[in-house]
């Protein structure tokens, strides 16, 4: 498991060992935390996925491998798009080039909002790719690479395309931790804060769910499959549904929009559910309720 002391990587790793998985864990900790990892039995090796990888899966052998290491804030992809792609592309690299040595199929985690761009409705897999930040694009050369490696050597990688995720663990990080952001915000009794006029939609969808799919798919033949709910919702709306789960009553402040951001982004998962067997199974009022319970612990 690659970035598997991060939100989702650890969700994962928990879910692996209780079907009783051996796993390891190659994190660089630069957004990991250790504690995500307290308490269970994954062994963690801190390195880069850049430099580490080929000498762990020489020494495990993995049967799987999760790929998860990512840089995944849009900003830094703006800022330094030399870094993103140095994370995303070469790191997505070597780990294919580690899986082809010592063997490993890959559960490669994308991004559905970053590669298609605006949407008119919930996009399918084969909707135009027209990322506007470089950390869409680094994701999306990542899954060409896949793909690449499926078709030279046979493989049967898989790339999930995953919507705004959102859950237990999450840190207030980027746009798509606007859910941890905005609980951090009322929980510490600040004020939320929303760019543009918050009408901006994006498909939610709930870390257990996620994780979920991405078991599912390590059973899979290979493909490209989005990981979404299927309905937008607006940042107001949201923020609506999370004072509800916080009990907290609180305007937010508005401030300018952020330049690049998206109006509409949803994912129609329907292959997932055809090819995966996978379908969201919880509400949103109940994962907003789950995340409230772990931020205000």
């Amino acid at each position: 498991m690659t970035g598997g002391a991060g939100f989702i990587g650890s969700n994962v790793v928990d879910a692996l060992l209780a079907r009783g998985d051996e796993v390891h864990v190659l994190d660089d900790l630069s957004s990991g935390k250790r504690e995500n990892l307290a308490g269970g039995d994954a062994e963690l090796h801190v390195g880069d996925i850049r430099t580490a990888a080929a000498s762990l899966f020489a020494e495990v052998r993995p049967d799987v491998c999760f790929h998860l290491g990512a840089q995944i804030d849009v900003r830094v992809s703006i800022e330094r798009p030399d870094l993103d792609a140095a994370v995303n592309v070469v790191g997505t690299i070597r780990v294919l080039e580690a899986a082809r040595e010592h063997g490993g199929k890959l559960v490669f985690s994308s991004t559905g909002g970053a590669i298609y761009g605006e949407c008119d409705g919930p996009a399918a897999e084969d909707h135009a790719r027209e990322p506007v930040a470089p950390y869409g694009v680094s994701k999306l050369g990542a899954e060409e690479y896949i793909a690449a490696y499926n078709r030279l050597y046979g493989n049967s990688h898989v790339a999930l395309r995953y919507g705004n995720v959102y859950g237990p663990r999450q840190d207030p990080h980027g746009e798509a931790g606007v859910v941890a952001i905005f609980m951090n915000a009322l929980r510490d009794g600040k004020t939320p804060r929303i760019y543009g006029d918050g009408r901006q939609t994006r498909d939610y969808v709930f870390v257990g769910d996620v994780v979920s799919a991405t078991l599912a798919a390590a059973g899979h033949d290979g493909g490209v499959f989005n990981v979404g709910t299927g309905k937008e919702m607006s940042v107001l709306e949201l923020y609506e549904h999370i004072q509800r789960a916080a009990g907290i009553e609180r305007d937010p402040e508005f401030a300018d929009a952020r330049p690049g951001e998206l109006r509409r982004s949803v994912l129609d998962p329907s292959l997932a559910a055809r090819e995966l067997g996978w379908k969201p199974e919880r509400r949103l009022d109940e994962g907003l309720a789950a995340t409230w319970a772990w931020i205000s612990a």
